[in-house]
C-alpha cells in the first residue's frame, strides 16, 4: 500500500511532465502522415459502418431499447476502442520509451500513465462524435450523459491495472504484445457490444450471467445506460461493487509484478 501511495504522490508531483509527454506522444502518432489525425478516426468509423451493415442491414438486429441500432452500437463500441488501444499502447510503452527506462532518475511507473492520457485525448474526440451522432438523430439528452466521465475513468483504471502487468512481462517475453492483441479480439466478442446478452435468455440464461463476469461488461452497459436510458451507475450496485473489486485486485497484482521486475528493465532493454 505504501508503494501505491508513493506512486500517487509521484503522479501528482509530476503532473505537468506527464501532461507534456502525453501531448508529445499524441502528436507523435501523426508525424509524417499526410492526412494526420484523419487516420485516427478512419479505421474505427469503418469498423462501426461494417457492424452496422452486418447486424442492422443484414441481420435486421433490433436493440433491447427503442432506439436505432447504430445509436445502441456506438456507446458500446466507443469505450472498447479506447480500452483496447490503451492496453495495446501501455503493453508496449517500456520498449517505446526504453531511453527513459534506462535513466536512473526517471520513475518508469509513469510511462503507462503517459500512454493512458494520450489515449484519453483520442477518446475525447470519439465521445464528442458520439454526442454529435445522438444530436443528429435528435435524441433527447439526459443529465446522465456527464456520467461518461465516470465510466471513462473506470475503463482507464481497468486498462491501466492490466497494462502494468503486461508491460512488465513484455520486457522479458516479447510475445506478450501479440497475446494481448489476440485476447482483445476474443474479448470484443465475449462482451455484449454488437449483441445483447438477453438473446440467450430462453435457451441459455446462465450464459447471460457468465458474460456479466467480464469486467468490461460494466463499462459497455454503463455507456449505454448513460446515453440511452438515463440510468446512473448506483442503480447497478452489485455490478459496480464487482467491477471495482476486480479492478482493484487486478491493479494491485499488476503493480506488484511491475515493482518486482522493474530493477531488471534497464538490463534487458
Amino acid at each position: 500500500m505504501a508503494y501505491v501511495v508513493s506512486l500517487m504522490k509521484e503522479i501528482a508531483g509530476k503532473r505537468k511532465l506527464i501532461w507534456d509527454l502525453s501531448k508529445a506522444d499524441f502528436r507523435k502518432r501523426f508525424v509524417g502522415s499526410y492526412f494526420g489525425m484523419v487516420w485516427m478516426f478512419v479505421q474505427p468509423l469503418v469498423t462501426i459502418l461494417i457492424y452496422f451493415l452486418i447486424f442492422q442491414v443484414g441481420f435486421k438486429s433490433t436493440p433491447p431499447v427503442p432506439a436505432p441500432y447504430v445509436l445502441w452500437l456506438v456507446p458500446g463500441i466507443v469505450p472498447w476502442f479506447f480500452f483496447s488501444e490503451t492496453l495495446n499502447c501501455v503493453t508496449n510503452c517500456l520498449q517505446e520509451y526504453h531511453y527513459l527506462v534506462k535513466k536512473v532518475v526517471f520513475r518508469v511507473e509513469i510511462l503507462p500513465i503517459i500512454k493512458l492520457v494520450s489515449c484519453l485525448l483520442v477518446h475525447s474526440f470519439f465521445v464528442l462524435i458520439m454526442y454529435l451522432m445522438f444530436a443528429a438523430y435528435r435524441w433527447s439528452p439526459y443529465l446522465s450523459w456527464i456520467q461518461i466521465v465516470y465510466y471513462s475513468f473506470a475503463a482507464s483504471m481497468l486498462a491501466l491495472g492490466i497494462g502494468y502487468l503486461t508491460s512488465a512481462v513484455n520486457v522479458f517475453f516479447k510475445d506478450m504484445a501479440q497475446i494481448v492483441s489476440i485476447c482483445l479480439q476474443f474479448g470484443m466478442w465475449l462482451t455484449p457490444i454488437m449483441y445483447h446478452e438477453g438473446m440467450f435468455a430462453d435457451n441459455a440464461p446462465w450464459l447471460a450471467e457468465v458474460l456479466k463476469l467480464n469486467p468490461f461488461y460494466y463499462i459497455a452497459a454503463g455507456y449505454r445506460d448513460s446515453m440511452l436510458t438515463g440510468e446512473w451507475f448506483w442503480q447497478r450496485p452489485r455490478l459496480t461493487l464487482y467491477f471495482w473489486a476486480v479492478t482493484l485486485a487486478v491493479g494491485l497484482a499488476g503493480l506488484k509484478v511491475f515493482k518486482r521486475l522493474r530493477p531488471h528493465f534497464s538490463d534487458v532493454l
